[in-house]
């Protein structure tokens, strides 16, 4: 009797291995919030510092336009760089938006970016806080976005992972 217990859970045990090595994890979905444009201002550089050179940029302005968010990029707000030993940099970004109906949204995120010809490309991880209730979604997300720098222009698309 204590045979056919075994038996079943090796059977078990086989077969659920099975399933998990032949299909592998499940890529993650996304859904598209809308696209930062942003201008910057001016540069602070202070070169080598005990982490690298910093470069501190000023966000003059810009729009966020989505299907369910859209805001006016303001003051204060910028981008502390930390240029990297490969060429790469990392972005350190804190932004204040004002929504078109008067709320204030705060989006902090961390990437990295790499020089190209024509300007940067950009890749990032925002996260929003806000207190207004009407925008309480936001604060419970994690955001990838994926943009690039051309000139002072900003321009991210920006996505929710699901």
């Amino acid at each position: 009797m204590r045979a056919a217990p075994a038996l079943l859970f090796g059977l078990a045990l086989a077969t659920l291995s099975a399933q998990t090595t032949t299909e592998g994890p499940t890529a993650p979905a996304f859904e598209y919030l809308g696209t930062l444009r942003a201008e910057t201002g001016a540069r602070t550089v202070v070169e080598n510092g005990p982490q690298g050179t910093r470069t501190i940029v000023q966000i003059t302005g810009g729009r966020f336009d989505g299907p369910r968010l859209k805001a006016t990029l303001q003051g204060p707000s910028g981008d502390w760089i930390t240029n990297r030993a490969d060429g790469s940099y990392k972005l350190d970004v804190r932004v204040t938006m004002r929504t078109d109906d008067g709320a204030l949204v705060l989006v902090t995120y961390n990437g990295v970016g790499e020089t190209t010809p024509a300007g940067a490309r950009l890749r990032a991880a925002p996260l929003f806080e806000t207190g207004d209730p009407r925008y309480a979604w936001l604060t419970r997300l994690q955001a990838v976005a994926v943009g690039e720098r051309v000139g002072t222009a900003v321009k991210y698309d920006v996505y929710a992972l699901k």
